[in-house]
């Protein structure tokens, strides 16, 4: 939305130590390609406005795989917040965090936004930002995914990113995710205690850890979302 108007001068060389900033880059760019598309003349740009809030709130998860919202606060300072908080959900169930008004932001699978949608809570997506990041490591009676019907699955918790992905996945083979898994709540670190004393018959887990697990020694590796084809 064009909310006010500057005159469009002739471009100035700005000295190397200058460099421009990550919304100097895309207003022009924007600029450009839209004067481009309309076959307009550009002597008139946008004037943006400022944030109507300079506080945003990210829920925070201990893994590498949301690196990315960590790595952002400095454009998001850029952007012109000046208040960046970090809300800790440490359950796995962050997007309960963002519907209930106790954050603003996360990242998180999007198997759990749909459930959460479907039941009603107030949650918007704002877009894609990776492919992979769950795996499933299995004991010596798991070798494959359908080998888990009748099996102990450890997750974080029912409604976690991990029970969500690992249930759509025995879904599509044809398991019934509510009679044929046997699902167990644990905290990560029991889980692979568990796993590695064969009191569990798999487990879900996204980074850090897969990476504990074979460092460990630990079961061996079912389905990684990073690199394997659809299951």
């Amino acid at each position: 939305m064009i909310t006010g108007q500057v005159r469009l001068e002739a471009p100035t060389t700005r000295p190397y130590s200058q460099r421009w900033n990550r919304r100097d880059f895309f207003r022009g760019l924007t600029l450009v390609g839209t004067a481009g598309l309309l076959g307009l003349n550009p002597r008139l740009i946008a004037a943006e406005p400022p944030p109507e809030t300079t506080r945003i709130r990210l829920v925070h998860d201990p893994s590498i795989c949301v690196t990315p919202q960590y790595l952002a606060e400095e454009l998001l300072r850029a952007d012109g917040f000046s208040e960046v908080q970090y809300v800790e959900a440490t359950d796995g169930l962050g997007s309960r965090v963002i519907a209930a008004g106790g954050a603003d932001m996360m990242m998180e699978f999007t198997g759990v936004y749909l459930t959460r949608i479907d039941a009603g809570d107030p949650l918007v997506m704002l877009g894609g930002v990776q492919l992979g990041c769950f795996e499933v490591f299995g004991g010596a009676r798991v070798r494959a995914i359908r080998d888990l019907k009748g099996k102990r699955v450890a997750v974080l918790g029912e409604g976690t990113p991990e029970h969500v992905f690992l249930s759509s996945v025995v879904a599509y083979v044809g398991l019934d995710p509510r009679r044929d898994i046997r699902w167990e709540s644990h905290p990560p670190e029991e889980s692979m205690r568990l796993l590695d004393e064969d009191k569990i018959d798999a487990f879900a887990g996204f980074p850090p850890v897969p990476q504990e697990l074979r460092a460990r020694r630990i079961g061996h590796l079912v389905l990684s979302t990073t690199t394997d084809r659809p299951w």
